[in-house]
């Protein structure tokens, strides 16, 4: 079948068409990545500022539009504009030149900007980004007074403004990073501590980042209950337990606590009546030998641990000196004795 002559022409003009339009795009690109950009005044640019985005190198444009993200800012046709609803009051045209200028931006301004013009033929773009800037870094916990091995430690960071937010942690001055008993969710912005341990007390602080600003949140610290443990117990200071009848006894215990833990002392499984790290025996008898404890406890953590000596106290044997003595005195009453059997008159 044999078209006719007139559907023939028609079908080669909508091929030239075609052509044209493939041609006008591959010469808009040539110009937008080679012979012309957009450059920002500013860029990152703050919530509130005004950009002006202008054609490098400067060129006369007699018409042309602008668009953000697929979305018509205005057109222009000589000396006359037309700005769209979203923009009305915010962007003009310098329709000499074509720079674009927007005011009072928001964040929600960001994206990549386009400028069209038929005359002459070009396209050029460039993105924008916008960001507000940081205030107010604070830090929320709840609860802060914890159990070591049973508590977990939930902190919260937030702003008053800002936008574009990454978050560091820190811990005095050592930087936070996830484990398996630490994790940082919500995009940063939480952190919890799972089965806290004595050295997860802190102080901790957040630090809020964006591209134009920064902010560091006040300290939180938490109290960290933990405890008794590493108990010690000396007997005046040393490790020796066995003493002379008549001496002074110090006994020394301690206990890592937190709080402090509660001492009471107990002789031969019997609790005394002294509390406190010092049980003081003074001019001790054999009586006083046996098994000592120190039972230390934690009402915070319900703990409880004790730590056991045992003393043996007994009469000293005689010095050198002293048993030469009695020997001497042994020594001469013999010899008394041995001269008077051998005198006259004996029995």
């Amino acid at each position: 079948m044999r078209m006719s002559s007139e559907h023939q022409q028609k079908m080669e003009k909508r091929g030239e068409g075609t052509l044209a339009i493939i041609m006008l795009a591959l010469i808009q690109g040539v110009l937008s990545t080679g012979a012309v950009e957009v450059r920002p005044s500013m860029n990152p640019a703050v919530v509130g500022a005004s950009v002006t985005l202008s054609l490098f190198p400067s060129k006369a444009l007699n018409s042309g539009s602008w668009a953000v993200g697929g979305s018509l800012i205005l057109t222009w046709t000589g000396a006359q504009q037309a700005v769209f609803p979203n923009h009305t009051g915010r962007a003009t045209v310098d329709v000499q030149t074509g720079a674009l200028t927007l005011t009072s931006v928001t964040v929600a301004d960001s994206g990549l900007y386009v400028v069209q013009s038929a005359n002459p033929q070009l396209q050029a773009s460039a993105s924008l980004s916008v960001y507000e800037l940081i205030s107010n870094v604070t830090l929320k916990a709840n609860p802060t007074d914890l159990i070591e091995f049973k508590s977990s430690a939930v902190v919260t960071c937030s702003v008053s403004s800002g936008s574009s937010l990454s978050f560091l942690w820190l811990n005095s001055s050592s930087e936070v990073t996830g484990s398996d008993r630490v994790q940082i969710t919500d995009g940063g912005s939480t952190l919890t501590i799972v089965n806290v341990t004595r050295y997860d007390q802190g102080p901790f602080r957040c630090r809020a980042i964006n591209p134009l600003s920064k902010g560091t949140s006040a300290p939180v610290n938490f109290t960290i209950n933990y405890g008794p443990d590493n108990m010690a117990l000396t007997v005046n200071g040393q490790n020796t337990t066995s003493f002379s009848v008549g001496s002074n006894l110090t006994l020394l215990c301690s206990a890592q606590s937190g709080p402090e833990a509660r001492l009471q002392w107990a002789f031969r499984g019997e609790t005394l009546n002294t509390t406190g790290s010092l049980l003081e025996l003074l001019s001790v008898s054999e009586k006083q030998s046996g098994s000592y404890s120190c039972l230390a406890s934690n009402h915070r953590t319900n703990v409880n641990r004790n730590i056991t000596t045992n003393i043996m106290i007994a009469k000293s044997p005689l010095s050198g000196s002293e048993q030469r003595g009695v020997d001497v005195g042994l020594l001469s009453l013999l010899l008394w004795v041995g001269v008077l059997s051998s005198l006259p008159g004996k029995l």
